[in-house]
């Protein structure tokens, strides 16, 4: 039973885990809990005011090249600037690649941050630190998921977030980010189970997409299921477990967050992308990474606070995974992933506008690390890794269009000025949407820890 539960509370079918429940009692789904924390008290602390209700984080694996999109050098050597062209945007003196004229016109609405930078080389460890704030203690391509590793940005957005009722706080899809070994970053760690973003694999991109454990067996009546009789007789009969144990104290909270969400129609509405016109669908493009997004800004329209949507090595592509372009850097580029990105980016952009969400939501765009300034990488024509110098772009929430914070130096290799770590990223999230970043939670060793060390960039905020 416990390991059936596992893999329930891995997958966060909600349908599952009350139907286990009702099957097994509550002290076999107790094994699955031992991952919940409390959070340290930090009663003096100031609360920032809130500028974003809603994040969503497009993840980039791979590593887009900084150098080949948004910081082009046209007067470095003949090795290092590349083959595309700057063209002007919509920000004076910005240029911007030449197949990203979308973007480019739209760049006004968009703050960059040019000074990036950390040490993590391989993609597991340089995942986990994009994706979660913290710097890992090595630079193994053999970083594995364990609970002493931090939670998702998600994850701890859910922790210190009231929930909206009928949906999840944090949802994550399409892809696993994986080198080998799946990367550590992507769910709750210590903090626990309750706070794993609900997580997909389904293409929204596919004529059937849908999750079928949002749907409720035949012989299940809702409201019996929404009344929770069975699932209260159980609590009473366990009471004592309950009071004893600190791990299953959270188990009540992840029932009721499940049943409100089998109960509700928000999520459900929200993942049918049926209900938007066949002109808007094709204007996002018809692929996995247009219809994730459109289903982005369904999804914070719906009220979940935090969407990360991976841009994987799923997607496909010649001689590349996601953004990793060691061999055909400029092919791939121009053929596959700028083509793309510039007509689902500023499509989302857009839209988030039309329906008056983006001034409520923080749209951030980036990946682990950012192309070598140097062409030549394996096949003669590729980028290799390069985590020394990076840019991040940020939208909505509060953000001032055409702001640039940072500078790297004339070949995009270091940081010239202002340069910014992960950890910077990360305070700058939670600052957005009202987090104190120096907020602590307690990990398995009963230590308290910030959920993050490093401060928000608020000069790119109006």
């Amino acid at each position: 039973m416990a390991k059936g539960c596992l893999e329930f509370q891995r997958s966060l079918s909600r349908r599952q885990c009350l139907l286990s429940a009702s099957q097994f009692g509550l002290g076999g789904l107790l094994a699955g809990l031992t991952g919940s924390s409390r959070v340290a008290r930090a009663s003096d602390r100031v609360v920032p005011k809130a500028r974003a209700k809603s994040v969503i984080y497009l993840h980039q694996y791979g590593g887009p090249s900084h150098i080949d999109t948004f910081d082009m050098k046209p007067n470095a050597p003949d090795g290092i600037r590349g083959e595309f062209k700057p063209i002007s945007s919509a920000v004076a003196g910005s240029p911007v690649c030449e197949y990203l004229p979308r973007w480019g016109a739209q760049l006004d609405r968009w703050a960059q941050v040019r000074s990036v930078h950390h040490d993590m080389k391989n993609h597991n460890p340089a995942c986990y630190y994009s994706l979660t704030g913290k710097r890992p203690a090595t630079d193994d391509i053999r970083l594995r998921d364990t609970l002493e590793l931090y939670p998702a940005f998600g994850s701890s957005v859910a922790r210190f977030s009231e929930p909206v009722p009928g949906v999840p706080t944090f949802v994550a899809y399409p892809h696993v980010l994986r080198d080998g070994a799946i990367a550590p970053g992507q769910h709750a760690s210590f903090l626990g189970k309750q706070y794993d973003p609900y997580f997909f694999q389904a293409d929204p991109n596919s004529p059937e997409f849908g999750l079928p454990e949002l749907q409720l067996p035949a012989n299940i009546d809702l409201a019996r299921l929404e009344r929770r009789r069975d699932l209260v007789e159980l609590i009473d009969q366990e009471r004592r477990l309950i009071e004893q144990s600190t791990d299953a104290r959270g188990l009540d909270q992840l029932q009721q967050q499940a049943l409100k969400i089998l109960s509700s129609t928000g999520l459900r509405d929200a993942l049918n992308l049926g209900q938007e016109s066949s002109a808007l669908r094709d204007a996002y493009g018809r692929s996995t990474y247009g219809q994730s997004c459109l289903l982005a800004r369904r999804l914070v329209q719906a009220g979940v606070r935090f969407v990360t949507v991976y841009f994987s090595q799923s997607i496909g592509g010649k001689g590349s995974e996601g953004w990793d372009t060691h061999q055909e850097n400029f092919k791939d580029l121009r053929e596959r992933l700028l083509p793309m990105t510039d007509q689902t980016v500023p499509t989302l952009i857009e839209d988030l506008r039309t329906h008056g969400l983006l001034d409520d939501t923080l749209v951030i765009w980036m990946g682990e690390f950012g192309r070598s300034p140097q062409v030549g990488d394996r096949d003669g024509k590729g980028r290799g890794h390069w985590p020394d110098c990076y840019t991040v772009m940020m939208a909505g929430g509060g953000v001032q269009g055409g702001a640039i914070y940072g500078a790297s130096d004339a070949k995009g290799a270091y940081p010239a000025a202002d340069p910014v770590g992960p950890e910077d990223i990360a305070a700058t999230l939670y600052w957005a949407l009202g987090i104190d970043p120096h907020s602590e939670v307690i990990d398995t060793q009963g230590r308290p820890l910030a959920i993050s060390t490093g401060d928000p960039i608020e000069k790119i905020f109006a």
